[in-house]
């Protein structure tokens, strides 16, 4: 082959290379429009949050002792006043028994008393009859009177010992009843720690100790989720929220929040934040939701329905949007309302249905520069 040839062709192809990356070929872009659409300002939570019921007990007996039954496993659903954890008691149950028999025979001494002063009293009142027509002498009278006196206070007395004895029996039963560990509201036992035959203490004061049972109710769940304490300004209760549970991500569910923390935690340095309560509405919508998952929240402080809105990706420091008019980037300042990470609201600036360019970071893409969307449409958004 003729080199002259080769050495041509050479030359055309690097003049082809040269002319092709110094001319001004459009650059390709990825593009969106401006539309009409919802818009909301929200904010999120800084850590994970987590969800919580809103009733759980973490119980232990009152008193000390051995185990001496465990009614119910872990998981089983309980009533309210159900007996979940019982001590052994027979000695405070014979005690019960025996206050019971004390108290019984107290009852049968008032009986025996009181009879004894109604007869008395009548003996009393026969002897005076008798004194007044002359018959019964006047130490017999007074006699009479004083016994009937006697044996009346003796049945008040008999009355008061019944009281004592009933005082006997209620403070037996509550001994009996600090043996027995009860649910405080009807719900599922989430755990059980100890078995029958091994000794529990009550959590000596101050000393954090693991729970005899811990109950929860799954009928009200809520996230508990930290937020920054710039958001937590524009945060009360009753405001809309979305929840996003780690473990079912693809099921957002409704939420409302219920509480904001009064005071501001700085367990972190340069992270202060306020505890913030989300309940959620209907949690039976998400599936084998439980206590103790992490989850996140979006709270909503305010939205529109039909706003001019754009992606908040594409607006660049200072209000700056770049648009597409005639194949060319051109840079407009816009102004904003309502913002979140999906979207910013456009109160003017631009119109609906202006060409944006959403990959404004890539290499060339400055206002002046000759574009093209890479989808394979025209700089307009037509099919080129």
């Amino acid at each position: 082959m003729n080199k002259g040839l080769v050495s041509g062709a050479g030359v055309v192809v690097l003049a082809a290379a040269i002319w092709w990356f110094t001319s001004d070929a459009p650059i390709p872009v990825s593009v969106t429009r401006s539309d009409r659409g919802q818009v909301e300002a929200s904010v999120a939570n800084t850590r994970a949050g987590t969800v919580e019921a809103c009733r759980r007990a973490r119980m232990a007996p009152p008193t000390g002792g051995q185990i001496a039954r465990l009614p119910h496993r872990e998981g089983d659903r309980v009533g309210a006043d159900e007996i979940l954890v019982e001590l052994w008691n027979k000695d405070v149950a014979a005690r019960v028994g025996l206050a019971e028999q004390q108290s019984h025979a107290a009852a049968a001494r008032v009986e025996e008393a009181c009879a004894l002063a109604t007869v008395a009293r009548s003996e009393s009142g026969r002897l005076t009859d008798l004194n007044r027509r002359g018959i019964a002498s006047e130490e017999a009278t007074e006699q009479g009177a004083a016994q009937a006196t006697s044996r009346e206070a003796a049945c008040r007395a008999a009355r008061a010992q019944v009281g004592v004895a009933d005082a006997e029996v209620r403070a037996a039963r509550a001994a009996l009843e600090r043996t027995l560990l009860r649910a405080p509201f009807a719900g599922i036992i989430a755990e059980i720690n100890g078995e029958i035959g091994e000794f529990v203490t009550p959590s000596p004061l101050g000393v954090a100790t693991l729970p005899t049972v811990d109950l929860l109710d799954p009928s009200c769940l809520y996230v508990a989720a930290p937020i920054d304490e710039i958001d937590a300004a524009a945060v009360v209760a009753g405001l809309p929220a979305r929840i996003t549970v780690d473990a079912f991500p693809d099921t957002p569910l409704a939420g409302r929040v219920r509480r904001v923390a009064p005071y501001v935690l700085d367990l972190e340095k340069q992270a202060r934040t306020v505890d913030v309560e989300v309940e959620i509405l209907e949690p039976a919508s998400a599936p084998r939701l439980m206590a103790g998952q992490s989850a996140d929240v979006e709270i909503v402080l305010e939205s529109r329905d039909t706003a001019l809105r754009v992606p908040t990706e594409t607006v660049r420091e200072g209000g700056k949007l770049f648009v597409i008019e005639d194949g060319v980037v051109v840079e407009r300042t816009i102004e904003r309302g309502l913002a979140n990470w999906r979207f910013t609201e456009v109160t003017s600036g631009i119109e609906d249905g202006t060409l944006i360019v959403l990959s404004g970071d890539r290499e060339g893409v400055e206002p002046g520069a000759a574009v093209v969307d890479d989808k394979g449409k025209g700089s307009d958004g037509t099919d080129s």
